[in-house]
């Protein structure tokens, strides 16, 4: 069974940083395509960016393109999200999930999940 943790969320201000963590535990990480995505109130949930098992591929929503980063550790079994010059409207709960190899920006071709990590901005 893989497991997922997700840590780093926080309340910050507009235009603040924060960074994201995910650990994941069972199977086999280096093998594994991450992504992140991210559930506002009442709003499905949606892609935030993607990962290929190597780090080789990263793809972002366009809402997030050229403020946030995609990164991953296999040694430590982690992927990153750095989220700069935050904004009130990247408010959410960020889940990160797991598939295998090849990255995916649906959230049904994803395979295991985390609980979620609370992200808010204030204006």
């Amino acid at each position: 069974q893989v497991k997922l943790v997700e840590s780093g969320g926080g309340l910050v201000q507009a235009g603040g940083s924060l960074r994201l963590s995910c650990v994941t535990s069972g199977g086999t990480f280096s093998q594994y395509a991450m992504g992140w995505f991210r559930q506002a109130p009442w709003n499905e949930r949606e892609f935030v960016a993607a990962i290929s098992w190597s780090g080789g591929m990263t793809y972002y929503a366009d809402s997030v393109k050229g403020r946030f980063t995609i990164s991953r550790d296999n040694a430590e079994n982690t992927v990153y999200l750095q989220m700069d010059s935050l904004k009130p409207e990247d408010t959410a709960l960020y889940y990160c999930a797991t598939r295998s190899f090849i990255p995916a920006m649906n959230v049904n071709d994803y395979d295991y999940w985390g609980q979620g990590t609370q992200v808010a901005v204030s204006p």
